[in-house]
């Protein structure tokens, strides 16, 4: 049986992702979750930077805790809500918008889901 000849490479990041996500479900939702937490955060920081705001200057616009405005802006964080994300927005006179867009051919990943308690 002849398999597929994949095109031989030196990036580092396509080797690392051949070796431990291409081909498993679990593991491009996780890196697709990890890189959709990583792009809010990191716009939420710089909508708030651009603002020329502190994140207390922030959290007082939007009516929260300092505490609050750093964990939305960590990478690591999974917990945005777009309730929150629509408070952040007015207070920065912006809205939100979602978009779905097509999954890249090849590359079907499921929706994670986690229990809730």
């Amino acid at each position: 049986m002849a398999g597929k000849k994949r095109r031989a490479t030196t990036d580092a990041v396509e080797i690392l992702h051949r070796r431990y996500v291409a081909g498993r479900p679990d593991q491009e939702a996780a890196l697709e979750s990890a890189r959709l937490n990583a792009a809010i955060a990191q716009g939420i920081y710089d909508l708030r930077t651009k603002a020329g705001l502190t994140q207390k200057q922030l959290a007082e616009l939007v009516g929260t805790a300092h505490s609050v405005i750093s964990r939305l802006e960590d990478a690591d964080y999974e917990g945005h809500s777009l309730r929150m994300l629509q408070r952040i927005s007015a207070a920065l006179n912006r809205r939100v918008e979602v978009a779905f867009v097509p999954v890249a051919r090849g590359r079907r990943v499921r929706a994670q889901r986690k229990a809730t308690a």
